[in-house]
């Protein structure tokens, strides 16, 4: 609860106007600093309406013996309705937030509707619009390279001067030649050092794959929970020559997403067990094998895309993680354009911000994209892809892209740093035990 202290003290500072939110946050200790200022960002963000819903519930009114001040009950509202709970042990003060739950909850869903809004994050002051239209400034040290030369290398990671539009345009300034001009959501974060998880790695032909693209740095983790198979997973590993690569023995649906160790994961592959109805160029034609009824394959495929669902919202609960690649080698809109569908709709997608990435960004030039009449919104289908045999030189294959929006960053940044606290206060602990015995 002393986190939740500290926020409310901030905001404090600044209602008493002893300095700017910067200035004030640089106060805060190094330690908590992270944390604590975003969650005093995203109260601020929403002060207003909060304010407004506390007011309306009589929280204060009638726990005024137990939350003392206006920007207490702010923080842990906020936290209580708009983030992953009050992250704090069982107390006086967590219950009394709690005893109104669904009052507060009534007051935020009657002024949505007050106002027209769908969602949470429409309730947000974002600020000036013209903000939004600022380009990212990215000066040249000259001192180090020519200004042509970063030029060459920002195209060589995928940037174009086609000027800052888009996230991946940008520009050189007209004025000052050693100043480039990127996309306010310019992204220049190497992937070759992120965190990635290959979540069904045997026998290890995408993990090698995926080691290569990243340059052979950063980390991933390849899983596979079936031990022979897992052996060929690191003889593969191995022979390809992945130092990035650590195998784990292990099912992925059993990991916990607020591990430390996957605190930084940025990147998760999907490529789960299907039917391999697009699978034409295996032996399997040679078995003699009863055929299925309609009805049998039905309750087949129902089970595997139940499982298939199951792994994509597994993934998506991944504090950090910005991109799911969800795969199969099945024909099936099944197991396909109806598991993605179904995942959009999830409450793990809805609350990480999940959604389909854009054409543009998943192999733009394949023609043969996803069945519209398969999707709720049948524009999404050209954010996927299909391959066909017989028509595509390949066998039959789906492939998914599902993106983190980026405006719910701050909420992910306080997760991962609840968790990080976590774990000083059990290597704490530990510490304390062992200095006691």
């Amino acid at each position: 609860m002393n986190f939740y202290f500290e926020a409310a003290k901030t905001l404090d500072s600044l209602d008493s106007k002893k300095g700017s939110i910067k200035g004030i946050l640089a106060t805060l200790p190094e330690k908590d600093r992270k944390r604590t200022a975003a969650l005093v960002i995203e109260t601020l963000k929403y002060k207003a309406p909060l304010t407004y819903i506390i007011n309306e519930a009589k929280l204060l009114k009638e726990e005024k013996k137990k939350i003392t001040s206006t920007n207490l009950a702010l923080v842990l509202v906020h936290d209580m309705l708009l983030a992953r709970g009050i992250q704090a042990g069982d107390g006086p003060i967590k219950q009394a937030v709690l005893r109104h739950k669904a009052r507060l909850n009534g007051e935020l869903q009657k002024l949505k509707i007050k106002r027209g809004y769908t969602s949470n994050d429409q309730l947000a002051d974002n600020g000036d619009e013209r903000a939004a239209q600022i380009p990212r400034y990215v000066r040249v040290n000259t001192s180090m390279w020519s200004t042509d030369d970063a030029i060459k290398a920002y195209i060589s990671k995928g940037f174009s001067l086609t000027g800052p539009t888009t996230p991946k345009g940008f520009s050189r300034d007209e004025h000052i030649h050693d100043l480039l001009l990127f996309s306010a959501q310019a992204a220049f974060q190497d992937d070759h050092y992120s965190t990635v998880i290959d979540a069904t790695a045997a026998p290890g032909n995408k993990t090698t794959h995926l080691s290569a693209l990243m340059g052979n740095e950063g980390k991933l983790y390849a899983f596979e929970r079936d031990k022979k198979r897992f052996k060929t997973l690191q003889m593969m590993t191995t022979k390809a020559g992945c130092k990035n690569v650590e195998a784990l023995n292990l099912d992925f649906l059993t990991t916990d997403p607020l591990d430390s160790k996957f605190a930084q994961v940025s990147h998760i592959l999907l490529d789960p067990s299907c039917s391999g109805s697009g699978i034409v160029n295996r032996l399997d034609h040679l078995l003699t094998t009863e055929e299925e009824n309609e009805t049998e394959q039905g309750d087949r495929l129902q089970k595997l895309a139940s499982f298939q669902l199951l792994m994509i919202r597994h993934a998506m609960k991944f504090p950090r993680v910005q991109r799911i690649v969800y795969s199969t080698c099945s024909i099936h809109a099944a197991e396909n354009e109806h598991v993605v569908r179904a995942a959009l709709q999830t409450e793990e997608a809805r609350s990480g911000s999940f959604e389909l990435d854009s054409r543009e960004n998943v192999l733009p030039q394949w023609q043969r994209r996803g069945m519209p009449k398969e999707m709720d919104d049948p524009t999404q289908a050209a954010s996927v892809i299909r391959c066909s045999p017989g028509e595509d030189a390949t066998n039959g294959f789906f492939v998914s892209c599902f993106v983190r929006n980026s405006s719910s960053s701050g909420t992910i940044k306080r997760k991962l740093d609840v968790v990080a606290a976590d774990e000083h206060k059990k290597k704490k602990r530990k510490k304390q035990r062992v200095a006691a015995a």
